[in-house]
């Protein structure tokens, strides 16, 4: 069996900022058929901090939307000043660090927020990606289980998908398949695990299923030049060159700096 190629886009960072309860409340309204009362709420300075750091994090996360990372970065700072105890405050940190290429400081960042929610999936994936996507996939996978175990956690989809193509690149494969498979369960246009199994089958040699799980692959946007290169190669194994070539063609046309890619390991049996 080849070695399978590492793919550039295999980890899927889901930074999911929690913002409930961001709208402030003038009243209560009583339960039907309860005698109405009337409540009295004084904001303390603690309750004020709070509701002024939900209100940050919220433009924080629009303007992180919208790719406006220096006004993302002073909201979340805004928020982290408001209140020093938000996760999500440092998730958004985190994104625009890696954004920026200050991977380091992305990680520390990570980390803090998975200090901060102790047991939350969101935190936990988030930061086992990082350590996957940095060289550290055995470490990972702990992670990924963790944040699995969280039942409040509503993208187990992503975690399965980062367990899956982690252990393959940890060479822990005897929960790769069964992890992806999951994943495209729960999430059939996960791209994560699409090419992910897209590599695990081509890897052990069985080119007509890759085919299919590339052609799923490609049909989910973004498109990546790991997706059409896989694509290619793929093609060049089952002999049908006119299918590579058009493959390589939109390789070398949407990625041009990546232009100089070939198929890897086209010769080898």
């Amino acid at each position: 069996m080849s070695m399978l190629p590492r793919s550039a886009a295999l980890i899927l960072v889901a930074a999911v900022v929690a913002l409930a309860g961001c709208a402030k409340t003038g009243f209560v309204k009583p339960t039907v058929g309860e005698r109405a009362r009337s409540y009295d709420f004084r904001e303390t300075p603690e309750s004020r901090r709070r509701s002024e750091g939900r209100e940050q994090l919220a433009i924080a996360t629009r303007e992180l939307q919208a790719g406006e990372l220096d006004a993302a970065d002073r909201a979340a700072r805004a928020a982290l000043r408001a209140d020093p105890a938000s996760a999500d405050a440092n998730t958004v940190l985190a994104v625009i660090s890696e954004r920026r290429g200050r991977s380091a400081e992305a990680g520390a960042l990570y980390r803090k927020a998975m200090e901060l929610a102790p047991g939350r999936g969101a935190e936990l994936n988030n930061y086992g990606a990082w350590l996957c996507g940095n060289g550290r996939e055995g470490e990972s996978l702990a992670y990924f289980e963790q944040a699995l175990a969280d039942s409040g956690y509503g993208q187990p989809a992503a975690a399965l998908a980062n367990a899956g193509a982690c252990g393959m690149r940890a060479g822990d494969i005897a929960q790769v398949e069964r992890n992806l498979r999951a994943a495209l369960e729960l999430d059939p246009e996960n791209a994560v695990a699409l090419e992910a199994m897209t590599e695990y089958r081509f890897g052990h040699g069985r080119y007509f299923d890759a085919r299919a799980f590339s052609q799923r692959r490609l049909a989910v946007p973004p498109t990546t030049a790991a997706a059409l290169q896989m694509a290619a190669q793929i093609e060049q194994r089952l002999g049908n060159e006119p299918a590579a070539n058009r493959y390589l063609q939109r390789l070398h046309s949407e990625f041009p700096q990546a232009a100089h890619l070939q198929p890897r390991d086209a010769s080898s049996p």
